[in-house]
């Protein structure tokens, strides 16, 4: 392949209206360091990657180089953070550097990270400390092979520069990709303000980047909701199905592509707890894991909300026409978890009863606090009696008796299906990973980099879960759960 230094930007965001965003430089960082390039994703989207690596390329990573094309700006949005409404918010630590094409035609967001104030900072000072930015490459990149739909990680560099949080930490820098970083927030943002004018202006950008063909359609607004309401859906049941605990699912953290975003207080879940909460600053428990899909919907709804004026004219019908869209959440939800949760137990077809198979398994899970990825990735092994290869799970993970007759009906049940044993076994290791990022794994990854600047345990950590369906006992102690001592019980933003 051959590749330019940098794609060629276009800068579809730029062309709307001013109230959009502020037009922002990244402030330059004095000493920029690579940590590190994602070599695929940089081909992929045109980069050339070994020139990223060099010290020309670390500086466009860090902000202090501006690429041809690029039109660096700071997009305004509003939110609800944990229920309560703020009314203007915005990229305070972020800049978009423009707009890439990929090889396969699709647009992608180019943006930096933790470069410094803008007018949306509200007194912060925009900068990312070290952590933050190695959680959110780390997990983004593990999603993105996990084949859940998410903003990704083209590369970050440390500022050689120190950010004052609760103590001086190192700061950093990511370049994130998003498909667009366009918001519910962003819808709220103007519907806030009655400017209808931006509203339709977004609506039409919408349309065309993310839902073309619900330019179509006999109302386009409603058509777009539909597909912003299925995109969640499946999303949120991509998270449920591998223990994916969001943390911040405040309306601006939800990206209309249909895109996970903000990577700061997530986590997956060890031993499985519905109400598993990781998040400091979520006293409440709004945003547990059992809580997510309800909260999806209720950010759809506040969309809905936001978009009444381009629904109808009348504003009777409107709000019909924007319940009956969000209406169909729930049963789109549970059609697409289930079918999720079927194929992780090896079943093709469905049966009435499937549903309390999960459920059996899941309550059994939290009653002896079972580990979630590791219970999914053993009953992989167990799919198929006559393979008994020596990368199976069970030298560190194996089912407690109480397990047993529920073993008896999943066994009874997958033998019911029309799947060989051999290709049910090998459907489940596709789908059913041996490895995630353990909270514990990652908080050494970041505690070494942080005091001792050595990342040699993020790049392994990296590199493991670039392949996480490929067990092997080499790579075990990526896989195991965390001991009593090690147990990560909040995580923070970093804000």
């Amino acid at each position: 392949m051959n590749l330019k230094t940098t794609p060629i930007f276009d800068n579809s965001y730029a062309r709307l209206p001013q109230q959009f965003y502020s037009c922002q430089l990244p402030e330059a960082v004095s000493a920029p360091g690579l940590i590190r390039v994602n070599h695929a994703l940089a081909g992929y989207l045109g980069f050339d990657p070994h020139w990223l690596e060099s010290a020309a390329g670390v500086e466009l990573i860090a902000g202090n180089y501006i690429p041809t094309g690029a039109q660096p700006l700071a997009t305004a949005y509003a939110g609800h953070q944990f229920g309560g409404w703020n009314p203007q918010m915005g990229d305070g630590r972020a800049v978009l550097l423009g707009e890439v094409i990929a090889t396969d035609g699709k647009r992608h967001d180019i943006q930096l990270k933790g470069s410094g104030r803008t007018a949306w900072s509200r007194n912060g000072d925009g900068r990312s400390p070290l952590g933050p930015v190695l959680r959110e490459y780390i997990v983004s990149e593990a999603m993105a092979v996990l084949a859940v739909p998410t903003t990704r990680a083209l590369a970050a560099a440390t500022s050689g520069e120190w950010v004052r949080r609760e103590e001086r930490l190192p700061g950093a820098v990511l370049v994130r990709v998003a498909r667009s970083h366009i918001r519910i927030g962003t819808f709220q943002y103007f519907a806030s303000r009655q400017d209808h004018g931006a509203l339709r202006a977004l609506v039409e950008h919408v349309i065309q980047r993310h839902y073309p063909g619900a330019a179509q359609a006999e109302n386009p607004v409603r058509a777009m909701l539909d597909g912003i309401v299925a995109r969640q859906a499946t999303l949120i049941a991509r998270w449920q199905s591998l223990g994916f605990v969001h943390g911040v699912m405040n309306t601006d953290n939800i990206l209309v592509s249909g895109e996970t975003i903000d990577y700061g207080p997530c986590a997956f879940m060890d031993a499985f707890d519905a109400a598993a909460v990781f998040s400091s600053i979520d006293q409440s428990g709004r945003y547990a894991y059992r809580n997510q899909p309800h909260i999806a919907h209720w950010n759809l709804s506040m969309l809905a909300q936001a978009l009444l004026p381009m629904l109808h004219e009348d504003h009777d019908q409107a709000i019909s026409t924007g319940q009956a869209a969000i209406d169909v959440f729930p049963d789109l939800y549970m059609a697409a978890y289930q079918q999720e949760m079927r194929r992780k137990l090896g079943l093709t077809t469905e049966q009435k009863d499937d549903n309390a198979l999960i459920q059996d398994l899941l309550e059994l899970m939290q009653e002896h606090q079972t580990d979630f990825t590791l219970a999914f990735r053993r009953l992989s092994d167990l799919a198929d009696p006559e393979n008994s290869t020596a990368n199976h799970v069970s030298s560190i993970f194996e089912f407690p008796a109480a397990f047993n007759p529920w073993l008896e009906h999943w066994r009874s049940r997958t033998g019911s299906e029309p799947q060989p044993a051999k290709a049910r076994q090998l459907a489940m290791y596709s789908i059913n990973p041996a490895f995630i990022p353990r909270n514990h794994l990652l908080e050494e990854a970041i505690a070494a980099a942080v005091s001792r600047q050595d990342f040699s345990d993020f790049h392994a950590l990296a590199d493991v879960l670039a392949r996480p369906f490929e067990f092997d006992a080499e790579r075990q102690r990526h896989a195991l759960p965390p001991r009593p001592e090690q147990i990560v019980r909040q995580t923070f933003c970093g804000t």
